[in-house]
């Protein structure tokens, strides 16, 4: 879907407050209800919008630690492996990278034994080979939010 000047008026609004009711994103964004409803339909039915969702500070929520895990998987089963690791709890966010391994994972813990144990999961499925987890010192910017 090619976004036009429009759309990207009304992402931005929404991006910035997901909460907003459409008539609030029509005043905001200064495009009428009728073409705030049936763009965002149209953006969700394309899936440019997937959903909508607060930002949540996950420090905040006890989430102390970002992991940064590269793993490196054997025999051709990457998505596979991706798949699962997906599917994990902790799991922001899988990558299928270029470069000297396969994947990346970021991942949010508790704890350093929620790490420890999520790292020995990794190591113990099939075909991966091996895992290098880097553990975030600090972040600087954390937000996904591009329009």
């Amino acid at each position: 879907m090619v976004l036009d000047e429009t759309d990207v008026k009304i992402l931005r609004t929404l991006v910035s407050d997901a909460r907003l009711s459409s008539r609030q994103v029509s005043k905001r964004s200064g495009v009428s209800i009728g073409t705030v409803l049936s763009r965002m339909k149209k953006m969700e039915n394309e899936r440019v919008i997937r959903g909508y969702t607060a930002v949540v500070d996950h420090e905040r929520l006890g989430y102390q630690l970002t992991a940064l895990t590269e793993i490196t998987v054997s025999k051709g089963r990457l998505l596979e492996v991706e798949n699962e690791i997906a599917r994990m709890p902790n799991v922001c966010g899988v990558y299928d990278v270029t470069g000297l391994t396969d994947a990346f994972v970021l991942a949010k813990f508790k704890s350093r034994e929620e790490l420890s144990a999520f790292a020995k999961r990794l190591l113990a499925l099939p075909y991966v080979e091996r895992t290098n987890t880097h553990v975030v010192l600090a972040t600087i910017k954390e937000d996904f939010r591009l329009v």
